[in-house]
C-alpha cells in the first residue's frame, strides 16, 4: 500500500474531478462550473416532460507552457498555467504522466500529490479570464535511471468548463538525460 502526504486544496480539486467522474456532481446545489447537470427543468409542468436540461459549465481555454529537464534520475518540471478564457475557473488540475516509475518517496511541490507509478497531479489555483494561474516547480526522482523520460502533460480535471482547444494544453515532451531543458 503506498501512503502519500498531499496538501488539502490537491485532495479537494481530485476529490471533486472523481465526484464528477462518477456523476455525484450533479445535483441539486451543484454550481454551473462544475459540471454539466441533467434533470427536469423546472416548471416544465408535468416532472420534466419536457426533457432533459443540460447546463454546461463556463467556456474557459486553459493551456500550459513550461520546460522539462532530466538529469542523473532527476526530473524537474516547471510550469505555468494559463486561462484564455473566456471565463475564470477557481481551479483545475493538471496531470504529468512519465515513461518511467517513480521512485518511492517523493518531495511534492505544494498541492501536487502522487497519482500512480508514474503519475502526477498538481492544482493550479485560481485562473482568471485572459491571465495566469500560480507557478508549478516540481522535482521527480525516478526509480531508476534512464537516458530518456517522455513527458505527457494535459488538464486531468478544470471543473467542467468547455475547452474548445485542447491543443495547447495537452503536450508530450522527450527529454534525455543530459540536463538541457526542453520547452514546451
Amino acid at each position: 500500500m503506498e501512503v502519500v502526504a498531499v496538501r488539502r486544496g490537491a485532495v479537494r480539486s481530485v476529490v471533486v474531478a472523481g465526484l464528477l467522474v462518477l456523476g455525484a456532481g450533479a445535483g441539486a446545489g451543484t454550481p454551473a462550473w462544475a459540471g454539466p447537470v441533467r434533470g427536469p427543468v423546472p416548471g416544465s409542468g408535468s416532472g420534466g416532460s419536457a426533457g432533459p436540461r443540460v447546463v454546461a459549465g463556463p467556456e474557459a481555454d486553459v493551456s500550459y507552457h513550461g520546460r522539462v529537464a532530466l538529469a542523473r534520475g532527476t526530473l524537474r518540471i516547471l510550469l505555468l498555467p494559463e486561462n484564455d478564457g473566456p471565463a475564470a475557473l477557481p481551479n483545475a488540475t493538471v496531470r504529468l504522466r512519465l515513461s518511467a516509475d517513480l521512485a518511492d518517496r517523493q518531495e511534492l511541490a505544494p498541492g501536487c500529490a502522487r497519482a500512480g507509478h508514474r503519475e502526477v497531479v498538481c492544482e493550479t489555483g485560481p485562473l482568471p479570464s485572459q491571465g495566469r494561474g500560480r507557478h508549478i516547480g516540481i522535482a521527480l526522482d525516478l526509480r531508476e535511471r534512464v537516458p530518456e523520460v517522455v513527458v505527457r502533460v494535459d488538464t486531468w480535471w478544470n471543473g467542467g468548463a468547455t475547452d474548445r482547444d485542447r491543443a495547447n494544453n495537452e503536450h508530450v515532451v522527450l527529454a534525455l538525460d543530459t540536463g538541457d531543458p526542453y520547452t514546451f
